[in-house]
């Protein structure tokens, strides 16, 4: 078979029916949990001024350095396509006056995301996060509710079971301005041992060089000094509340000291969900507190914290642990029929059925009996309801159970109710909270 003529850019993805099983899955579990926990959803545009982006994420990260897609208007203003969804978040908290609402504001989002970097395995130039935001409180006790709510998305999506919690504090900015300053008095003298990236954060961007993922700086990293010897009482007191409120909530986590995100608005908490396997190299997200954040945009000090996750990659750690999402788009019932009056009766009745919430799906052509049953079967349909010209004159129709291969004839009249009450029970033994 010859190549189709167009194909989708490199790093992007058709997102066919049966992948959307999972997409919606997943958005049910996590827009039931949000709600529950009091947050409602917001969606900001998917481009933004690019300074909204360089002056939130910081111009030495490797996001606004190498992954933004930039474009210019006619106008010639500079945008880009969101790479991350917090600094949306908080230029449309500010913008729109967010601030005046009882606080903390808990937001949430489900929205696609865009960074130009290497196409891999679960990693896309278009990809898909869900993530949630809390703004106007700095106790632990908020830090360790996200962290939960996290954690239990996780579990609900069958997944929690195959990653491991990553824990560490980066301190107040103070802490974090000497600890730069330790890593680059440690670093100097050891550049040759150096990747290209981290020679050049050694001066744009220290902490960095702590996640770099190449060998040689791993090793100088592992013997780096620690950032727990600059921290303050005060910072170090927030994160050791935030590990006894994650004790209470029976939340396992793993302190790691090189744990420092790429995003340079952190502060003090951040966290990250690695796999058992791969560890940090198939991560599905994480987060962290941005307490300086809404003031370096141009608002008031405003504490905050916030995490994401990238839905491809948790499809991909579903798809591995053999989760299979219910199909809501399953056929519930098959109509068939056999001649011009049989039609004409099925018509009406598979509206019925669809108007009562039952999926149907119905064979109006000229094939016979058997080739409709046997799409019937092909596309797993519970149940087929079968008619012809003798059950038209009787005032009947088989009622037709696909799974037991069993079959009866019973009286047309008051067949969709029967099917609304046959379907009810079998949906009600199988729902979730989260499809409520």
């Amino acid at each position: 078979m010859a190549a189709p003529l167009y194909q989708c850019p490199k790093g992007t993805h058709d997102i066919l029916p049966d992948e959307h099983l999972y997409f919606s899955f997943i958005k049910k579990v996590v827009r039931y949990h949000c709600r529950r926990a009091g947050y409602r959803r917001i969606s900001t545009p998917m481009f933004e001024d690019i300074n909204v982006f360089v002056r939130s994420i910081g111009d030495t990260s490797d996001i606004v350095e190498k992954e933004m897609f930039v474009f210019e208007s006619k106008s010639g203003k500079k945008y880009a396509l969101k790479p991350e969804g917090t600094a949306g978040v908080v230029r449309a908290y500010l913008q729109n006056g967010m601030q005046q609402l009882p606080k903390p504001v808990e937001l949430y989002y489900i929205e696609p995301h865009f960074r130009y970097n290497r196409p891999q395995k679960g990693r896309y130039r278009q990809f898909h996060q869900f993530g949630a935001e809390i703004l106007g409180e700095s106790d632990p006790a908020i830090d360790a509710q996200v962290i939960y709510l996290a954690h239990k998305i996780n579990t609900d999506l069958g997944i929690a079971d195959r990653l491991t919690l990553q824990l560490n504090t980066l301190g107040s900015l103070e802490d974090r301005k000497k600890y730069k300053e330790d890593l680059v008095n440690y670093y100097t003298g050891k550049e040759r041992s150096l990747c290209e990236d981290c020679k050049r954060r050694l001066h744009n961007n220290p902490l960095r060089l702590l996640d770099c993922k190449e060998e040689d700086c791993q090793i100088l990293a592992s013997m780096a000094p620690k950032l727990s010897s600059v921290l303050s009482e005060e910072s170090k007191e927030h994160f050791r509340l935030l590990q006894e409120y994650l004790k209470e909530l029976k939340v396992p986590f793993i302190l790691n000291e090189q744990l420092v995100r790429g995003l340079d608005y952190y502060t003090h908490t951040v966290f990250e969900f690695w796999s058992k396997k791969d560890g940090a190299q198939n991560a599905i997200g994480g987060g962290g507190r941005y307490d300086g954040l809404v003031e370096l945009m141009g608002g008031p000090a405003t504490p905050a914290i916030g995490f994401a996750a990238g839905m491809e990659r948790v499809i991909e750690y579903m798809k591995e642990a053999g989760i299979r999402p219910p199909n809501k788009d399953a056929v519930d019932v098959f109509v068939a029929q056999l001649g011009l009056i049989a039609k004409k009766k099925a018509l009406p009745l598979l509206n019925e059925l669809r108007e009562k919430g039952i999926n149907t799906v119905g064979a109006v052509g000229q094939a016979s009996i058997k080739s409709q049953m046997g799409l019937a079967d092909r596309i797993q349909a519970k149940y087929s309801l079968i008619m012809g010209q003798i059950e038209v004159q009787e005032g009947t129709i088989i009622l037709r159970d696909m799974k037991k291969g069993s079959q009866e004839t019973i009286p047309f009249e008051g067949i969709v109710d029967k099917m609304v009450r046959l379907l009810g029970e079998n949906k009600l033994k199988n729902k979730k909270l989260w499809e409520e």
